[in-house]
């Protein structure tokens, strides 16, 4: 939503210019000019259309999910690598990511030049200051019309003016917290510019490099660089380097928003880690070199005149007298330092992980059973499953009643009969973390599972003392396994709210809670900036996917790719655990938890950290 994204950067921020190629031609009344009969237009112009109408769809009643076509199909033809004429031509559109018949239809008269009759009637009914403000986190279009209902909002800059004045929350039917929720989604939105979530950057390089595969089959290597190839949870420098066998010197072209790097097949590595980043660690690299009489720049490394061979990335790192650097860890910290001193972490892997921990069936809001969810584990080559379904006060999910934990167990317990050893299924729960700190069951129910997640799923506005008390009563439960994605930040949509991190992390510690790294590419929380901490306070991390569906088990992934950016080790991972190790892990919490309540008149006490 680039364009979207701009507007909303000029309503926070007015002072500032618009790009002429931003500005959009309207009427007095701010609505678009009605497209004239023209000469064919390209795939940008035609993207730009598809997204308004997709926009001009979501304030309309109907299917909510043809609005969203319409802005995943601009999406895509946004990020062509091969010419819109040639698949035109060939009848190709539909093998482009989200365009089926009737939005191929749509693209060819467009790129015809031709008029769009259902987009001139749906011009006719709303100003088109109205098309940015979907950009906004949380702002629904229902909110949206309401305000230019009630107050004649039709644009950003009035939406920001009208925040800053206090006119929302004055209003009738609208109020304060709908203000204070505008002003946060503005902030939030201008931040995001051109900013992509994991998955979403995922996407776009797979869809390049496959267009560019089919387009440039002489190509080889084809591999993903910069901030993606870093692990970082927000993606804005969108890069390939790729082997071009009859290439003399290293160049690079620009396909939409991915920039690719060709070379010759002796300067890959030099230019895969110049085009990986990032710039500080880069720029490190480049001093160490200079006072070897080294060069590394964008084109390769050279000794003097001549090109120094670096067909790995390996081989930069070894002219240089370092031993090889993950590109998770490469963001011109201390890295460089500690590799010289032979003291960075062995990173967990994939292979590490011996089972999955906090996901979600049909008991809550899931959408698989749990056997389907259970089966699709086992063929992940997973040893163990831990189910977590929302507890009961999660009214909005379908929080578990009592009969219903009972219906899952014996359900479990067939189960794993049937898997007779070779495959467990760990009884658990994602219970909310109550106002008080309180967990959501009581003692008795809480001893039926093997082990708790515990997370924060409301009063997220609470001061930071009272949410720090908040959180570590939670922690210091001794029926509480794990600590669930302890900001609870969305990104791209919602700040964490204000709790102190580090108190938090020392709590974990004491009371042996291992601490979520969530794989959803909204939270990707616990932050990987705080990995270190955590590691140096002696916590546990648990590499989580929070699944919804068996599709989501490899969420996973992304839980992983921070874990390693946030240099966390194999051996203080708690689902790197085998079965037989996180059986006895639990069993042995259990069994410290049923000392610790005959040595105490109240099992349910809770213990604050000072």
């Amino acid at each position: 939503m680039p364009r979207l994204l701009l507007a909303v950067c000029a309503a926070m921020y007015p002072g500032r210019t618009t790009r002429k190629s931003e500005t959009r031609s309207e009427g007095t009344t701010g609505q678009h000019e009605r497209l004239p009969c023209m000469t064919k237009r390209s795939a940008s112009e035609i993207a730009d259309l598809l997204e308004e109408i997709g926009r001009r769809a979501a304030f309309e009643a109907g299917n909510p999910y043809k609005a969203k076509a319409y802005v995943r199909a601009a999406a895509s033809l946004r990020r062509l690598v091969r010419p819109l004429d040639e698949l035109i031509r060939e009848g190709a559109l539909e093998t482009i990511p989200g365009v089926g018949a009737a939005i191929a239809k749509r693209i060819e008269t467009l790129y015809r030049g031709g008029t769009d009759e259902p987009l001139e009637r749906m011009r006719a009914k709303l100003p088109a200051g109205l098309l940015p403000m979907l950009g906004i986190p949380g702002l629904r279009p229902a909110i949206i019309l309401k305000l230019h209902s009630l107050l004649g909002i039709s644009s950003l800059e009035e939406l920001a003016a009208a925040c800053r004045n206090g006119k929302i929350a004055k209003t009738k039917g609208l109020g304060s917290a709908l203000e204070r929720k505008i002003g946060q989604g503005l902030k939030i939105a201008s931040e995001g510019e051109g900013r992509l979530r994991m998955n979403q950057a995922q996407a776009v390089l797979d869809q390049a490099t496959d267009e560019l595969k089919r387009l440039r089959p002489a190509l080889r290597k084809i591999t993903i660089a910069g901030d993606l190839r870093r692990s970082c949870e927000l993606v804005s420098d969108l890069r390939l380097v790729a082997i071009e066998p009859e290439a003399g010197e290293a160049a690079k072209e620009k396909f939409g928003p991915v920039t690719l790097h060709t070379c010759p097949a002796g300067r890959f590595g030099a230019v895969l880690l110049h085009a990986t980043g990032s710039e500080r660690h880069v720029a490190q690299l480049a001093d160490a070199a200079r006072k070897m009489r080294i060069t590394l720049g964008p084109g390769g490394l050279r000794r003097g005149a001549r090109n120094v061979s670096t067909p790995r990335e390996e081989d930069v790192y070894a002219a240089l007298g370092l031993p090889f650097i993950p590109p998770e860890l490469r963001e011109g910290t201390d890295e460089i330092a500690r590799a010289s001193k032979g003291a960075l972490p062995q990173l967990v892997t994939m292979k590490d992980l011996s089972g999955v921990l906090h996901l979600h069936t049909d008991f809550s809001d899931g959408a698989n059973t749990l056997e389907e969810m259970a089966d699709a584990a086992r063929e992940r080559g997973y040893a163990y499953l831990g189910v977590a379904d929302h507890s009961q006060s999660a009214h909005y999910a379908g929080g578990l009643q009592l009969e219903e934990i009972e219906t899952q167990h014996e359900i479990i317990e067939a189960l794993n009969r049937r898997y007779r050893g070779r495959f467990r299924i760990l009884k658990g729960i994602e219970s909310d973390i109550l106002a008080d700190g309180a967990l959501d069951y009581p003692p008795d129910v809480l001893e039926r599972f093997d082990f708790v997640v515990a997370s924060v799923h409301s009063r997220f506005r609470l001061g930071r003392a009272e949410q720090t008390k908040r959180i570590i009563a939670a922690v210091s439960n001794p029926y509480t396994a794990i600590l669930g994605h302890l900001t609870g930040r969305q990104l791209l949509r919602r700040p964490g709210y204000d709790v102190d991190v580090e108190a938090v992390l020392k709590a974990c510690a004491a009371y042996g809670v291992a601490v979520e790294i969530n794989g959803s590419t909204w939270r990707l929380d616990l932050d990987w900036r705080w990995h270190r901490k955590a590691l140096e306070l002696g916590c546990m991390l648990s590499i989580n996917p929070d699944a919804h569906s068996i599709a989501e088990l490899d969420l996973v992934r992304w839980a992983l790719a921070v874990a390693r950016k946030g240099g966390v080790p194999k051996d203080r991972v708690l689902n790197a655990m085998s079965l037989q190790q996180i059986q006895h892990h639990l069993g042995a919490r259990r069994t410290s938890r049923d000392r610790r309540a005959r040595n105490s008149r109240s099992p349910r006490a809770i213990t604050l950290s000072g």
